[in-house]
């Protein structure tokens, strides 16, 4: 029995798909970026004659320097006992607490300092606390 024999086909890989895949991704990539244009507008201001307004912003700035010294807006404790730091801001502020309590701490202060300082700051009520810090390298 003589049995016809089958053409065999040529083994090879079909592009066409790939590159209509790349093709897609390539759209999607392009339609899905943000581009931002900038314009610039050139405004002519109003020019004023007179002072400026002097604005006071009250605000509690605790600085503690590497001994555990305390500063209530500039003005040195007589010690650094939690209480001295109560009072100190309680006299500075009376009785309002919505102003801003900043902790400004050098960075080998011990960490007893700046936590009795938060501790003053939680007990007296004051919700806005923010710690200070420098950024690497801004130390010189």
């Amino acid at each position: 029995m003589k049995f016809k024999r089958q053409r065999s086909q040529e083994v090879g890989v079909d592009l066409t798909p790939l590159i209509d895949v790349v093709f897609l991704l390539l759209i999607f990539f392009m339609v899905s970026t943000t581009f931002t244009r900038e314009s610039h507008l050139k405004v002519d201001l109003p020019e004023a004659s007179g002072n400026p307004a002097e604005s006071e912003v009250r605000q509690v700035d605790v600085v503690v320097n590497a001994e555990g010294q305390y500063y209530v807006n500039d003005k040195a404790l007589i010690n650094n006992q939690r209480e001295t730091l109560q009072r100190a801001v309680s006299e500075l502020t009376g009785d309002d607490t919505s102003l801003p309590f900043i902790i400004t701490a050098d960075a080998s202060t011990p960490h007893q300092y700046v936590v009795r300082a938060m501790d003053v700051a939680g007990r007296l009520g004051f919700s806005k606390l923010s710690i200070t810090t420098e950024r690497d390298g801004d130390e010189g």
